[in-house]
C-alpha cells in the first residue's frame, strides 16, 4: 500500500488518519505541492488531476480522499467509519461533505495560488478569504452538531468516524490562519478529543517525515 501525499495537504491528512485508525501499514511518496511535483509527468501518470492524495492498494490506484476513505472502510470493516443505519450514514456523510466538498475546495492551494498570482491579491486578502469560508462552514457544522442528540464524544456517537476524519484537518488549517474557533465549542471539544487519539496525532502534518515549509 502506497500513499502519495504532501505533509500539509488536508486531504492527505484525512487519509493518513483513516489508515491509522484501521491500523494499516503503508509506504509514502512525498508530492511537494509548493515545488510543483503534482504537475510533473511522473505524478500525472498516477493521477491525471494532479491532486493528492492517491493510494495504490490491492492492484488499484485510488484518488479523492473521501472515496479512498470509504473504500478503506468497506474493505477493512473495523473500526467502522459510518453508522449501521441509513439515516446515520446520511448524517455523517453530510457532515463530512460540509468540510470536504464546501469549505476545503475553495481554500485549497490551487485556489489560493490563483488568488495570489493572476488575481493579484496580497496575503491579507488571502487570509480574509480563507477565514471567511472556514468560518461560515463551521457555523453550519456547529449548529448541526449542537442541535442533534446523536452527537456524542465525537460527531456521531462515541467513536470517531468519517465526519471526524474530515473535520480535524480543517480545524488545524483554521489555527494556521489564526481563526478563533471559540464560537464553536462543540467543534473545539470534538477536535480536542480527536487529537488525543494516536491515529489522529500521528497523522498531524508536524509529525510527518517529509515535513517541509
Amino acid at each position: 500500500m502506497k500513499l502519495y501525499g504532501y505533509f500539509r495537504s488536508s486531504a492527505a491528512f484525512r487519509v493518513r488518519i483513516a489508515l491509522n485508525l484501521k491500523k494499516l501499514d503503508y509506504d509514502t511518496a512525498s508530492i511537494h505541492l509548493r515545488r510543483g511535483d503534482q504537475r510533473q509527468a511522473g505524478f500525472r501518470s498516477v493521477n491525471p488531476q494532479g491532486l493528492v492524495p492517491a493510494l495504490e492498494t490491492d492492484g488499484h490506484t485510488l484518488i479523492q480522499s473521501m472515496s479512498i476513505i470509504e473504500y478503506l472502510d468497506e474493505v477493512h470493516s473495523e473500526p467502522p467509519f459510518l453508522p449501521a443505519d441509513p439515516a446515520g450514514r446520511a448524517r455523517v456523510r453530510a457532515l463530512a461533505a460540509i468540510v470536504a466538498c464546501d469549505i476545503h475546495p475553495i481554500n485549497n492551494l490551487r485556489v489560493l495560488r490563483y488568488l495570489h498570482g493572476p488575481l493579484g491579491h496580497d496575503e491579507a486578502a488571502l487570509k480574509a478569504w480563507y477565514n471567511h469560508w472556514i468560518d461560515t462552514g463551521f457555523q453550519a457544522f456547529e449548529q448541526l452538531l449542537a442541535s442533534d442528540p446523536q452527537t456524542g464524544k465525537f460527531c456521531h456517537g462515541d467513536q470517531p468516524g468519517l465526519a471526524d476524519i474530515a473535520l480535524a484537518p480543517q480545524v488545524i488549517n483554521a489555527a494556521r490562519y489564526q481563526l478563533d474557533i471559540s464560537p464553536y465549542p462543540t467543534i473545539a471539544r470534538i477536535h480536542e478529543d480527536c487529537m488525543k487519539l494516536d491515529a489522529f496525532a500521528a497523522a498531524h502534518p508536524d509529525n510527518q517525515a517529509d515535513r517541509e515549509e
